[in-house]
């Protein structure tokens, strides 16, 4: 069971609000299943919060939050193709055009509209994905072919480093979109929403801030800064447990799970969780991670299995069938979160909650 606690959202987007630069607003990214929470969810309380604009990766992604009865401000952050374009016009998503065809083939597909259709572009200042080069952009200008079915609503790029040490890489990507948004303004083009940073770029660079940010991984409690950089206050989101399918004593010598890589040295005490990789527990996290049950942690012993994951509970007192095991979240006085985990198999916090599978049930606490 994953529960996400809506009220810790509401503070974290609330410590978000608080850092801005005057005149700033936010678009929230719920891609990925709002990175593992619940998309369509988090859509509506984040819009109940008073957020009118969201983003997401997929074309596919913004049609089931339409579906849905979303209904602000959907932009696609991710590529589109021209087969696609008919579904994105049908259902008022906000595509995010990275290259030159794309803008020609929305232009020719928007012209039966009645008026000119919303669009954001992207500028590749450094992070060496999609994204208009800076004469590819300035080709559009000089030639005037910028569709007249369209209306330029955005400027974006994206920061490759803002959670690194030297802000020398951010600061150079900075430079290179001022540089895109002159080259516009001098065309005669007023783009009312220009965006940049993403979760480390708020905190770390309010010169940044232009007239919107795309916070992630901030919303669901969780940062990338480096040590040296103060942290805001974020509240994790999202806790998930399971509880113990069976207990069972082994002696010393005899083996937990695939291929023996557990062997008990002393008499022990082992509980089965009916939660496994399928679940989106990483089977990094064999012989190495732990959960926590009745507020102690319990090491994972054995690999960890598709659907099942064993840990040695021999040291803690009174132990039953039944009994909830945390996986991440608090539970007495300890605590497990995404990014002891990520430490713990040699990944991020993102890739951990992600990695949560749809088939886990999701309980809302509402805020």
């Amino acid at each position: 069971m994953a529960t996400i606690d809506l009220a810790a959202l509401a503070h974290n987007l609330l410590q978000i609000r608080r850092l801005l630069s005057p005149g700033c607003d936010i678009m929230g990214v719920v891609k990925a299943n709002a990175y593992g929470h619940g998309a369509v969810e988090i859509a509506q309380a984040l819009n109940r919060h008073g957020m009118l604009r969201l983003a997401v990766f997929s074309i596919e992604e913004g049609v089931a939050l339409r579906q849905a009865g979303i209904t602000v401000a959907i932009v696609i952050l991710g590529p589109i193709f021209r087969e696609q374009l008919d579904d994105l016009i049908a259902h008022r998503l906000t595509p995010v055009v990275s290259d030159p065809s794309t803008l020609t083939a929305l232009g020719q597909c928007a012209a039966q509209g009645s008026a000119p259709y919303p669009i954001h572009l992207k500028i590749e200042t450094g992070m060496g994905r999609l994204g208009l080069t800076q004469n590819e952009l300035e080709a559009i200008l000089a030639k005037h072919t910028f569709p007249s079915s369209l209306r330029l609503e955005g400027l974006m790029s994206h920061l490759a480093d803002s959670d690194g040490l030297d802000p020398d890489s951010t600061n150079q990507q900075i430079t290179r979109f001022d540089r895109a948004i002159a080259a516009l303004r001098e065309e005669g083009f007023n783009v009312p929403m220009i965006h940049l940073s993403n979760s480390a770029g708020i905190v770390r660079f309010p010169s940044a801030h232009y007239s919107l940010v795309r916070p992630g991984i901030m919303l669901y409690g969780y940062h990338t800064m480096p040590h040296t950089v103060q942290a805001p206050d974020l509240r994790p989101v999202l806790s998930l447990t399971t509880r113990i399918a069976q207990l069972r004593l082994i002696q010393p010598g005899e083996t937990v799970s695939y291929n023996r890589t557990f062997m008990a040295k002393r008499p022990t005490r082992i509980a089965v969780l009916p939660i496994g990789y399928s679940d989106g527990v990483s089977r990094h996290l064999s012989n190495r991670g732990h959960v926590l049950i009745r507020g102690r942690r319990a090491p994972i012993v054995g690999i960890v299995c598709m659907d099942m994951v064993m840990v040695d509970v021999t040291e803690i007192q009174d132990v039953t069938v039944g009994d909830e095991a945390v996986l991440i979240g608090e539970q007495g006085h300890e605590r497990i979160t995404a990014r002891d985990i990520a430490e713990w198999t040699g990944t991020i916090s993102y890739e951990v909650l992600c990695a949560i599978s749809s088939q886990i049930p999701r309980r809302y606490r509402p805020s």
